[in-house]
């Protein structure tokens, strides 16, 4: 019987995930992080996903909390709440943790994970990567991982209030 409760467990605090970071790092685990809304998940956040789990053991994925969300994207936004989200990814297998961040920006959980490897998707330059200079002076790398093409959570947004 598979148990859910494994899925809940992968929904991590922070003081959880720092002592959970502890524990795979003295066990030699690699570690990469990627972040975003993902309000409506779609193919093109399964392919970055699967893509970022092949950089390391362990994928941490951030997601934008649902204030954090507002600020960016506007007062619709998000369509999915962050509970929801995070969910939804933690029962992805390829995603070994999720977190929750309110600020409109990843860089103070880059700072506390310090990731092996940072990732973001195609539509980002290494110039324009928050914590990508955090990461590679640790000695971590940034990988920039091409986008699917027709996939994107604002036209899918857009196409449904065509209906």
């Amino acid at each position: 019987m598979k148990q859910s409760n494994k899925i809940n467990e992968r929904i991590f605090t922070p003081d959880r995930l720092q002592s959970q970071i502890k524990w795979w790092r003295l066990i030699n685990k690699t570690i990469a992080f990627t972040n975003g809304v993902f309000d409506i998940l779609h193919e093109g956040h399964i392919k970055i996903l699967s893509q970022a789990a092949t950089f390391a053991d362990v994928l941490i994925v951030g997601v934008n909390s649902d204030n954090s969300v507002k600020r960016l994207k506007g007062n619709d936004r998000p369509i999915t709440n962050e509970h929801s989200r995070s969910l939804i990814l933690a029962s992805l297998i390829m995603v070994d943790a999720v977190i929750i961040f309110d600020e409109d920006t990843p860089i103070n959980l880059i700072k506390k994970i310090m990731p092996d490897v940072l990732i973001k998707g195609g539509d980002y330059t290494l110039q324009n990567i928050v914590g990508a200079d955090e990461v590679t002076s640790n000695g971590g790398k940034v990988e920039i991982i091409p986008l699917q093409q027709g996939f994107s959570t604002t036209n899918i947004i857009e196409k449904m209030k065509k209906v």
